[in-house]
């Protein structure tokens, strides 16, 4: 049911958003259409019916809640309580972005993280004792470690994955991504599905719609676009996703505190949730196949930049005492 971006009244159908008294007009411009008034705020009930995708892109940068209200309920949402196919192919665009992110902040990550390579020697060829020093050496730095022979006749140390074709790097990369994406969206939906007892209530509210819920936080992911930017100006990247990183939670919070009305303090608990299980699906995943660089490598750069502030403020209070 279609409801009042201002007020969030429901709105009878017939007459719906908006009544069209001439076909021949053409509703895109505004012609033909009257806009539905809303009987409890007696304004209009949703007048981005009459806007265009620009207005509602610069909107949804501003984080107006009528835009949010207008694409959730009016626009997207559905009766028969499923996502759709508009936002799914939007996840999809989503994902190869966000693919393309995290291939980039993992090799900037990973270079300085990974092991050095041993020191270059003059013989063309390598004892047993040397390559199983080196082996031992890897094994103790916990790391998954493969060897390239150079022509100047030293190995040097790589990942297992960049060993791989460039075909299998990829696939790894987007069922990273994905899987990274559901354990966001996992818990939060598997939270506000559930009917806590109080005091947990207060905290966690119960909202019974999860494709609204998914389709919120991939509507405010739309910042992951930005890097598009990358592409005609030149930008450090890791600074870049940072900066992206965090303007995609704090439109996460937005949208889900203005989808369930239940406060930014408890729409913050719920995103932090998702990040969390979200920084440790990536870790996981990554330190099995020996690539470290920690939260921010794999692609959570917002928990990573909370890890180096906490070190910080607890180093600086180390120093003072």
């Amino acid at each position: 049911m279609p409801i009042c971006i201002n007020c969030t009244h429901p709105l009878p159908t017939p007459p719906g958003l908006y009544t069209t008294y001439s076909k021949a007009d053409d509703k895109a411009l505004g012609k033909g259409v009257r806009l539905t008034q809303c009987p409890r705020c007696k304004g209009f009930a949703d007048k981005y019916v009459e806007h265009d995708f620009v207005v509602l892109f610069i909107d949804l940068v501003l984080i107006r809640p009528q835009v949010y209200r207008h694409l959730l309920f009016n626009y997207l949402g559905r009766d028969d309580n499923k996502i759709s196919p508009s936002i799914i192919r939007f996840a999809i665009l989503l994902l190869l972005f966000d693919v393309y992110l995290t291939w980039a902040r993992i090799e900037k990550a990973t270079q300085l993280s990974l092991p050095l390579s041993p020191p270059a020697l003059q013989s063309s060829t390598w004892s047993n004792a040397t390559v199983s020093n080196i082996t031992h050496s890897s094994l103790a730095q916990n790391t998954t470690t493969s060897f390239t022979w150079t022509k100047g006749g030293g190995p040097t140390s790589e990942t297992w994955l960049a060993t791989q074709p460039i075909l299998l790097q990829y696939l790894f990369f987007l069922a990273l991504c994905t899987l990274e994406t559901i354990s966001f969206h996992l818990p939060i939906r598997s939270l506000l599905s559930l009917r806590l007892p109080r005091p947990f209530s207060t905290l966690i509210p119960h909202y019974p719609h999860p494709p609204l819920i998914s389709t919120a936080l991939l509507v405010s992911s739309f910042t992951k676009l930005f890097p598009l930017l990358l592409l005609v100006w030149a930008y450090d990247l890791p600074s870049s996703a940072s900066a992206v990183s965090w303007a995609v939670i704090i439109n996460n919070v937005a949208a889900l505190e203005i989808l369930l009305r239940c406060g930014y303090v408890r729409a913050a608990l719920l995103c932090g949730v998702g990040a969390v299980a979200r920084a440790g699906v990536g870790w996981a995943i990554l330190h099995a196949v020996g690539i470290g660089g920690g939260a921010a490598a794999a692609g959570v750069v917002e928990t990573g930049d909370l890890i180096e502030m906490w070190r910080r403020l607890v180093g600086s209070g180390a120093g003072l005492a």
